[in-house]
C-alpha cells in the first residue's frame, strides 16, 4: 500500500498519513484534499512511501489531488520547513501561506491575460536592453555593476541610498539582466498602494517584461491566477507584498526586499515570520543575489552590512539632477500663536505653497478627529468597554471607536457620567486637521489620506491621479503617504504629533520615528521645485530630530547600536515573546507562570545561556474581551535559542489549558 504523508492545516505540529487510492499521481510537493475527522482540508504531501506507524485499516483515503494547483517545488518544501522549525510554527500552517485561494478551475488562457494587464505590455515581447542604463548616473551605475557580477550564487545586498535616489532603477536595471537571461525576479513591497505606482513604472522601464502582482487585496480568483501563472513560468517578475515571498518562482533569479525596513514585512498573527529575513533564506536556497533596499534600513541589516555579512551598495545623492534632499526646519510645537494644532510658520508656507501653485502634505500619525473625549466637568473619558483603551472621535461619522477591536458607538450627546453635555475632544486626528485647514484656507482643494478614506477598493488610486493631475492643494495623511510615493509638485511636508513617539516604551521607539521622518520628509521636492519639511517639536535638540535635519541617518545607526549592544538588545541579542490571553486574568497568569518555571528548568538542564523573565501585562493589557500578558526569553546568541524553543514549546503543548490562547513570537517587533 503507497502512503503520503502530509502537512495540514491545524494547531498541533503533526504529519498526518493517508492511502494513495489506484490511479492517482502523487508526489512530493503535490495539494491533496484530504479527510481529518469531519473537516475536508487542502494539504500538502511530504513525501510518499510503503510504511506508517498507523495500522492499515485506520487510514483514510487521498480524496484528490488538487491538479489546477501545480505542486510545490522543492525550494519552497525546504523554506515551508525553515519557517515552522525558526518560528516555531505548526509545519502545515506554513504549507498553507504558500497557497493560494482555490478557486473552481479556469480556462488556461485567463491566466497569460492577467499577467499581460498586470505588466502593460505583450507577453513574449524581448525586453528591451536599453531602456533602462541610459538613464542610471554613476553611482546607479557602480551599484547595478556590483550586484550584476555576483547573479550566479547568493549574495545579499543592502542598498542603502537616501529618498528619490532612484533604489527603484537600480532594481529595475538588475532585474532587467535577470529576465533577459530566463529567469525570475521577485519584487517585494511594504503597501498594497505601492503596486499601482510600481505596475507603470514597471511598463516604462522593464518593457516587454510579463508581470504579475500578489497581495491580500485582490480577489481569490486573481491571486490564484497570478499565483499559477508564476509557478508555470508564465511570468517574468512577481511584485507583492509580504505573502508573496512564498510565491513559486521556477526559473528565481533575483529577489529584491524595498523599504526593508519597514513592520508591515512582520506578519503579526496566525504564522509570525517576517518576509524580509524568510526571503533572505530563500535567496540563500536558490542561491540568487538578493537586494534589501531602503533610505532608513533596519538596524539588524545596518548591523549586518557593518559586519560584513552583507554588502553595502550607497547612493548618497537624489537621482534627478534638478532635485536635493529638503531642507528640515524645527518649529515650537506649542507657540502661542498656533491655530488647531498648526503654528504660524507652517500656516505662512502652507499659503506660499499656494500662491506658488505647488502642493503641500501635512502628516499627523493619527486617524479619526481627535484621540479621546472628555467631560470637562468630571474628567470621565470615553474608553472601550472591551480594550484598555480610549476610544478615537470620528467627527464625519458622529461616532467613536476603538482602533483595536473595532468596536463603536454614537458620540453621547452629554457625559454618561455627570450629565455634562460639554464633552472636549482631545488632541488631533486627520480629521480634525482636515476641518481646520479647510478654515484656515477656504480655497484650497484639500484631500485626507488615511485607512478609513481609502477603505473602498481603488480609492488610493483615483487619489492619487487627482494628486498628479494638480487638482489637489494640501494633502493631510497619515504612514500610508510616508512610503515610496513620487509626486513631483508636492513641495512642502509639516508633521504634527512627532514627539508622541518620544514617550514610548518600547526601545525600538527612536530607530522607527527616524524612519518614519526621513521617509515622510523625502515627499517633498522631487521635481524641479526645492522642498521644505518642518517638524512641529517639544524637543528640537533630541539626537534623532538633529539626525533628521542634516539626513544623516548614519549618524544615529551608529549611536543607536553603541546603545543597543552596551544594554544587550537586538541586533546584539536574539528574543522571543510568549503572549497569552483568554476571557479571564487568572487562567493566563496561570499558564505564564508555569511556562516561567518549565523554561527556566530547560535552561538549567541543558546549560543554555537563556534569560527567561518573569510575566508582565501586555502593553495593552485587556483587548476585545481578552486579558493579555506576556513574557520574554533573551539569548546573546541565536543558537541556545534555537535549542531551547522547540523544548520549551513541547512543555507549553503539554500544560497550557484549553481557555487559554497563546503564542511564540520569534525576533518580535511589537510588545503591544
Amino acid at each position: 500500500m503507497a502512503i503520503a504523508r502530509v502537512a495540514l492545516p491545524v494547531s498541533v505540529d503533526r504529519l498526518f498519513d493517508y492511502w494513495l487510492p489506484a490511479g492517482l499521481d502523487v508526489r512530493a510537493g503535490s495539494v491533496l484534499r484530504v479527510r481529518l475527522g469531519r473537516r475536508r482540508l487542502l494539504g500538502v504531501a511530504l513525501e510518499v512511501g510503503q510504511e506508517s506507524e498507523i495500522a492499515p485499516e485506520r487510514l483514510a483515503p487521498i480524496d484528490e489531488v488538487v491538479t489546477q494547483i501545480p505542486a510545490l517545488p522543492t525550494d519552497l518544501c525546504a523554506l515551508a520547513r525553515f519557517v515552522a522549525e525558526y518560528y516555531q510554527q505548526p509545519l502545515g500552517q506554513c504549507f498553507a501561506q504558500m497557497l493560494p485561494p482555490l478557486m473552481a478551475r479556469r480556462r488556461a488562457g485567463k491566466v497569460a491575460g492577467h499577467c499581460k494587464e498586470a505588466a502593460g505590455a505583450e507577453p513574449g515581447d524581448a525586453a528591451d536592453a536599453t531602456s533602462v542604463h541610459a538613464l542610471l548616473n554613476t553611482e546607479q551605475q557602480a551599484a547595478r555593476d556590483a550586484v550584476l557580477e555576483a547573479t550566479d550564487r547568493f549574495a545579499p545586498w543592502l542598498v542603502q541610498g537616501v529618498t528619490g535616489s532612484g533604489k527603484t532603477e537600480v532594481y529595475f536595471a538588475v532585474a532587467q539582466r535577470i529576465i533577459a537571461s530566463g529567469r525570475q525576479a521577485l519584487l517585494l513591497v511594504p503597501e498594497i498602494n505601492l503596486t499601482p505606482q510600481l505596475q507603470q513604472r514597471i511598463a516604462r522601464g522593464l518593457p516587454g517584461a510579463r508581470a504579475t502582482v500578489l497581495h491580500s487585496a485582490l480577489s481569490d480568483g486573481e491571486r490564484q491566477e497570478g499565483w499559477v501563472a508564476a509557478a508555470r513560468g508564465e511570468v517574468d517578475l512577481v511584485v507583492g507584498t509580504r505573502l508573496a515571498v512564498f510565491a513559486p518562482l521556477p526559473r528565481l533569479g533575483l529577489i529584491v526586499v524595498d523599504e526593508e525596513h519597514d513592520v508591515s514585512f512582520k506578519q503579526q498573527d496566525g504564522v509570525r515570520y517576517h518576509a524580509r529575513d524568510v526571503a533572505v533564506y530563500r535567496a540563500r536556497l536558490r542561491a540568487v543575489p538578493i537586494l534589501l533596499g531602503s533610505a532608513t534600513p533596519a538596524l539588524e541589516t545596518y548591523a549586518a552590512a557593518v559586519r560584513g555579512r552583507y554588502r553595502a551598495l550607497h547612493l548618497k545623492r537624489r537621482a534627478g539632477t534638478q532635485s536635493a534632499l529638503p531642507e528640515v526646519r524645527l518649529i515650537p510645537n506649542r507657540a502661542a500663536d498656533s491655530r488647531e494644532g498648526l503654528g504660524a510658520p507652517l500656516r505662512a508656507e502652507i499659503a506660499e505653497r499656494l500662491r506658488r501653485r505647488e502642493q503641500s502634505l501635512i502628516f499627523i500619525n493619527r486617524r479619526g478627529f481627535a484621540p479621546s473625549l472628555l467631560c470637562s466637568a468630571c474628567g470621565w473619558k470615553a474608553e472601550c468597554a472591551r480594550c484598555a483603551a480610549r476610544l478615537v472621535v470620528h467627527r464625519a461619522e458622529s461616532e467613536i471607536r476603538c482602533h483595536h477591536c473595532g468596536h463603536a458607538r454614537r458620540i453621547p450627546a452629554a457625559c454618561p457620567n455627570c450629565g455634562n453635555q460639554d464633552l472636549v475632544p482631545l488632541g488631533f486626528g486627520t480629521q480634525r486637521l482636515e476641518r481646520a485647514l479647510a478654515e484656515a484656507f477656504p480655497q484650497a482643494s484639500i484631500l485626507r489620506i488615511d485607512r478609513d478614506s481609502t477603505r473602498r477598493k481603488d480609492a488610493f488610486a483615483t487619489m492619487r491621479r487627482a494628486i498628479l493631475a494638480g487638482e489637489v492643494d494640501i494633502l493631510v495623511g497619515t504612514q500610508m503617504l510616508a512610503k515610496g510615493h513620487d509626486f513631483p509638485q508636492l513641495t512642502l511636508v509639516g508633521v504634527l504629533g512627532a514627539d508622541n513617539a518620544l514617550y514610548s516604551a518600547d526601545f525600538r521607539a527612536t530607530e522607527r520615528l527616524f524612519a518614519l521622518l526621513e521617509q515622510v520628509a523625502g515627499r517633498a521636492g522631487r521635481g524641479a521645485a526645492p522642498g521644505t519639511v518642518m517638524v512641529q517639536t517639544d524637543f528640537p535638540d533630541h539626537p534623532v530630530y538633529a539626525a533628521l535635519t542634516g539626513h544623516d541617518y548614519d549618524r544615529l545607526a551608529k549611536a543607536l547600536l553603541r546603545e543597543r549592544e552596551t544594554l544587550g538588545l537586538p541586533p546584539f541579542s536574539h528574543l522571543a515573546l510568549l503572549s497569552a490571553e483568554a476571557h479571564k486574568r487568572a487562567p493566563v497568569e496561570l499558564f505564564l507562570h508555569r511556562a516561567f518555571e518549565h523554561g527556566q528548568a530547560i535552561v538549567a538542564a541543558r546549560a543554555l545561556r537563556c534569560e527567561v523573565y518573569p510575566p508582565i501585562a501586555a502593553l495593552l493589557p485587556r483587548r476585545a474581551g481578552l486579558e493579555r500578558a506576556q513574557l520574554l526569553v533573551q539569548s546573546r546568541r541565536r543558537a541556545p535559542l534555537r535549542e531551547f524553543l522547540p523544548l520549551w514549546r513541547t512543555e507549553l503543548e503539554r500544560v497550557g489549558p484549553r481557555r487559554v490562547r497563546w503564542r511564540i513570537d520569534v525576533d518580535p517587533l511589537s510588545f503591544a
